[in-house]
This record gives C-alpha cells, structure tokens and sequence, in this order.
C-alpha cells in the first residue's frame, strides 16, 4: 500500500501533534508494513512531548510488552 499526501493526512481530528510532522506515525507504519503493535509503539513514542507525557511513555512500553509476549513468549 503506497501513502500519498492525500486529504486524510492533512486533517487531524484532536491536534497538531501528527499533522505537523515531517513523517507521520502512520505514513512510516504503512510504509515499512509494520504491525499494529509496532505502530503504536512508534506513535506513543512520536507523540509522547507534544500530547500525553509519561502516559504516552507507558503506552510504548505496555506494547513493548505485547511484542515480547505474543513474539517471544513473555516479557522476561
């Protein structure tokens, strides 16, 4: 799947903290096929000094858990 500028890139419903980017969290997810799981890491951890802080610091690392959970059998 290719990522153009298009119209659902330019809009951003809840902030700037996305549209603003040089490389959106979304545009680099798509574009290396990275999973869900790892797209949000790299959201949480994009996002984490212009939106939520320690919280988005916490969402990188509850999927980091994921990740080694569901790909390597736990979180050791």
């Amino acid at each position: 799947m290719s990522l153009t500028k298009t119209i659902a890139l330019d809009t951003q419903v809840g902030g700037g903290h996305y549209k603003d980017l040089v490389i959106q969290p979304i545009e680099y997810t798509v574009k290396n096929n990275l999973s869900f799981l790892q797209g949000n890491v790299i959201k949480y951890i994009t996002r984490y000094k212009t939106k939520n802080g320690v919280e988005d610091l916490k969402k990188v690392k509850h999927y980091v858990d994921f990740i080694l959970e569901f790909e390597y059998g736990g979180n050791k």
